[in-house]
């Protein structure tokens, strides 16, 4: 009779009777399940070189080097660092010529006994492709979403058996590597909002579309770029700031889009910031400026395409702004990813014809208290709306967030909003106010037009004369 394992143990016994692998764990914090899989499942002496619990932050520190944050990207690094080269210095002259060394780390916390701590951790795996060859890694971040210490300690070492198994067997399709990572492990359990990939296992492979992937199958809400373009954690770099965020397309990024990112700046400047105890201009916090761009956005030509998701990304960091792509699409939902990641204050900058659209019911039909939910889900995570005029098309007027006007069942709920400064008007000068988009100057670009160049920033219009972005009609 063929006796039945979990996948976890599946996996776990492949590596164990691989017989071309071998190689070590360490595991600091709540992260003390990984290995256990590959003992349980028996034929680990087929695989396992050494395990390392380093549990105390002292004892830690001796093997490791000091830490200033015990779970961080930082201290898995080092983690590999040390452990793939004893092993490598110890081992490689017996067998090197017929074993593929690896390493495996991570380091974790999980839900302390009190509670409310951050539950997170990094995982990361140093490994040879080849006999002899030179190491790669792959390091995750994971945000452990269990409600007990148990349930999240278990979903981690899962998590450590299919990465460990995926990374050595299918490394050679970096996507699809990806892909196992949460096999048989539910998606409300773990989510994986950071990867990187580096070293000859692969060659040419772009971090930043591995992070996208990450998005695009649902491993994560979101995934953030720095202002120089590359993967950064969202949790990290904007936990205790205050964040300006504007939506669009950005294929190109324009003027317009500047310029309101601008003028919502100044006014929070002036002292007009966020409600609710908001601080003098002398004590506001640093202000990140985030360009969001939705999946639907990404995939307004169809499917969303590689080059042009970077050529955006590349974009939007030569003018010095980070990028959110999400598969958010509701603007409460996206209140509470900004809140969880502590962000302390938080301007959406949009337009009218977006802010009249933030009043249509069928968008919060799935919320029992639909759009009064909605709004007190938006409005209690300190959100202010900055909104751009606009100009009628029918008659030209310039309609502003003061003079917009929504269904009457819906007046008093935007009025109320105006009232107390939860939303504000951009200024304009009616004789001047320009309304255009990015697919107005994507347009032109195709076209052959030259004057899409006075619709963008001249950084903007230098790397797209360079790389010839967005030529294809």
């Amino acid at each position: 009779m063929t006796r039945s394992l979990d996948p976890a143990a599946e996996r776990a016994l492949s590596v164990n009777l691989d017989g071309s692998v071998y190689g070590t764990f360490a595991e600091i914090g709540a992260g003390q399940e990984v290995a256990r899989w590959f003992f349980a499942v028996g034929g680990a002496a087929g695989s396992v070189a050494k395990t390392m619990s380093a549990y105390d932050m002292t004892v830690s520190d001796a093997i490791y080097g000091k830490a200033g944050r015990y779970v961080s990207r930082e201290r898995v690094e080092e983690m590999l660092d040390h452990e793939f080269s004893l092993l490598r210095e110890r081992l490689d002259t017996t067998r090197g010529d017929r074993t593929r060394f690896f390493a495996f780390a991570d380091t974790a916390a999980a839900r302390s006994y009190a509670g409310g701590n951050e539950c997170h951790a990094w995982m990361g795996v140093r490994f040879q492709h080849a006999f002899r060859a030179e190491p790669s890694d792959v390091v995750v971040h994971v945000r452990m979403l269990d409600g007990t210490n148990s349930g999240q300690q278990e979903a981690l070492g899962r998590l450590g058996v299919n990465v460990l198994h995926a990374v050595l067997n299918r490394f050679r399709d970096p996507k699809a590597m990806i892909e196992t990572f949460l096999d048989d492990i539910a998606r409300s359990r773990l989510e994986i909002d950071w990867v990187a990939v580096d070293g000859p296992a692969f060659p040419g492979v772009d971090s930043r579309l591995l992070a996208l992937h990450l998005v695009r199958s649902g491993f994560t809400q979101a995934i953030l770029f720095d202002a120089r373009g590359a993967p950064a954690l969202a949790s990290e770099a904007l936990r205790h700031s205050h964040v300006l965020v504007e939506r669009g397309r950005f294929a190109p990024v324009t003027r317009l889009n500047l310029e309101m990112l601008s003028a919502a700046r100044a006014d929070w400047m002036a002292g007009e910031g966020p409600p609710q105890g908001a601080e003098s201009p002398h004590e506001i916090r640093e202000i990140h400026d985030v360009m969001e761009i939705t999946m639907n956005n990404l995939r307004d030509r169809g499917q969303a395409e590689d080059a042009d998701f970077l050529a955006r990304v590349d974009l939007l960091s030569a003018v010095g702004k980070m990028v959110l792509v999400t598969d958010i699409g509701l603007f409460h939902d996206l209140g509470e990813y900004l809140a969880a990641r502590h962000v302390e204050r938080i301007g959406l900058v949009l337009g009218v014809p977006l802010l009249r659209e933030l009043f249509n019911d069928a968008h919060y039909r799935q919320l029992p208290g639909g759009i009064l939910e909605a709004f007190g889900r938006l409005f209690t995570k300190a959100v202010r709306l900055y909104v751009q005029p606009t100009r009628d098309a029918v008659d030209g007027r310039v309609v502003s967030a003061d003079s917009l006007q929504v269904s009457p069942h819906h007046a008093h709920l935007l009025e109320h909003l105006r009232t107390n400064g939860l939303v504000r008007p951009l200024p304009c000068d009616p004789g001047t106010l320009r309304t255009y988009s990015s697919e107005d100057v994507r347009t032109r670009i195709c076209s052959g037009d030259p004057s899409w160049r006075d619709l963008v920033a001249p950084d903007v219009a230098a790397l797209i004369d360079r790389h010839g972005y967005f030529g294809r009609c």
